[in-house]
């Protein structure tokens, strides 16, 4: 992996620094990193890992809360400074289309996580190592992590990164999509506070 293009772009949050890494410079699917300022690493650096969601980051589905999450994580990152890095590991792992099926299962009644395994998949199949990557190309070895996920930060931990803190990211949740967060909380171990 490594650092492909780094250009300016002007976001509804503030002005960023977007960059892509990749295998090569034709990359599709780059990962991507939004840089809200300098980074000071003389402090832990403000950090969001955020992993595709198509349908939530793009069209605003209310069947999870990865759009809302994007953008209170930008938000916070434009107030603060730091960087957004965004994994392209959509559902999980699993892909778009992959995901799209595993909704329509749960249209039928599965939850997330039984929908991915009736597909043939784990539940979660998101890895780190390219984050790592990126982390270490940055220089970023304290990090004041936004996430709910405790498998994000043992993977963050186990790779020699410093989690100094964590911040929560909890967007409202609606009628679509509380169930969706419960399994999220009650299977998967995610740090949510939903209101029952």
């Amino acid at each position: 992996m490594k650092l492909l293009v780094s250009t300016s772009l002007p976001t509804r949050w503030g002005p960023t620094l977007i960059s892509a890494f990749g295998e090569k410079e034709t990359e599709v699917c780059p990962y991507l990193v939004l840089q809200f300022g300098e980074i000071d690493l003389s402090h832990p650096v403000l950090v969001r890992v955020h992993s595709e969601c198509f349908t939530g980051d793009v069209f605003g589905s209310r069947k999870c809360e990865c759009g809302d999450q994007l953008d209170l994580s930008c938000r916070q990152l434009a107030e603060e400074g730091g960087i957004l890095i965004y994994a392209r590991q959509e559902g999980r792992g699993i892909g778009l289309v992959n995901k799209l099926k595993a909704y329509r299962l749960q249209d039928q009644g599965m939850d997330t996580a039984q929908a991915n395994t009736e597909l043939g998949f784990p539940v979660e199949m998101r890895t780190y190592e390219k984050v790592a990557f990126i982390l270490d190309h940055f220089g970023i070895k304290d990090i004041r992590l936004m996430t709910n996920n405790p498998e994000k930060i043992k993977a963050l931990k186990d790779s020699g990164f410093n989690i100094v803190e964590r911040i929560p990211v909890q967007a409202e949740s609606c009628t679509f999509n509380v169930e969706y967060l419960k399994t999220k909380r009650d299977v998967m171990g995610h740090l949510l506070d939903l209101e029952e």
